[in-house]
């Protein structure tokens, strides 16, 4: 009697069928919780329109804080660091690579900060999402301005390391990389022997400025 008290109960075949549903289903849970293109797209324009809507109250540095988690979020900005250095990235030490990532990714939402400075009734609309052969995926997008022609931005989304949907690149008017421009841009700076600190403290002296307002 001792034995059969101390042993453990059998399970019923219910109880069991149902434990092993649960366990399947929350093990599901991470891949549908993962937002697909357009939904990571309309979340960062989302809290946009939320920073425009109270931009005066904010300033431009509280704008740049609540900008900050969104686009952390939205963009992989590391990944568009090395997009925008292009193939001096391969040449430079981790702690440069480190340096540019994140005088970069400052600048980035600095920029985004001080051009989104106010409301006047605008809204984001969503077109559709194009597959790439890529395996990357194009979302157009435009943004309506009141008694003003749309304008047209296409954000290329990509899955990261961790299999997340993050932007890469914007197509201003749907056709012009912005990344592209910038790595024009840069290219110019990096072709000096301290090239990449040069270029970390020009993206730091333009966030300064962004941010004075």
């Amino acid at each position: 009697m001792d034995d059969l008290r101390s042993s453990p109960s059998p399970i019923h075949p219910t109880r069991r069928l149902m434990l092993a549903a649960a366990i399947l289903s929350a093990g599901a849970v991470p891949a549908f919780a993962q937002a697909a293109p357009a939904e990571v797209v309309e979340r960062f324009h989302a809290t946009l329109i939320e920073v425009m809507r109270d931009a005066r109250r904010l300033g431009v540095r509280g704008r740049f804080d609540r900008l900050r988690q969104a686009m952390d979020a939205a963009f992989d900005l590391p990944a568009m660091t090395r997009i925008a250095v292009g193939p001096a990235w391969t040449r430079m030490t981790p702690e440069q690579q480190a340096q540019l990532t994140q005088a970069f990714s400052e600048w980035s939402i600095a920029t985004y900060a001080n051009r989104f400075n106010g409301y006047a009734g605008e809204s984001f609309t969503t077109a559709g999402t194009t597959p790439l052969q890529s395996g990357d995926q194009l979302v157009r997008t435009a943004l309506n301005r009141v008694n003003d022609t749309p304008v047209h931005l296409s954000y290329l989304t990509r899955r990261s390391a961790g299999g997340n949907w993050r932007i890469v690149d914007v197509y201003l008017t749907g056709t012009i990389s912005e990344l592209a421009s910038r790595r024009s841009e840069f290219a110019a700076i990096l072709r000096a022997d301290d090239g990449p600190e040069r270029l970390a403290a020009d993206l730091r002296r333009r966030s300064a400025e962004l941010l004075q307002g």
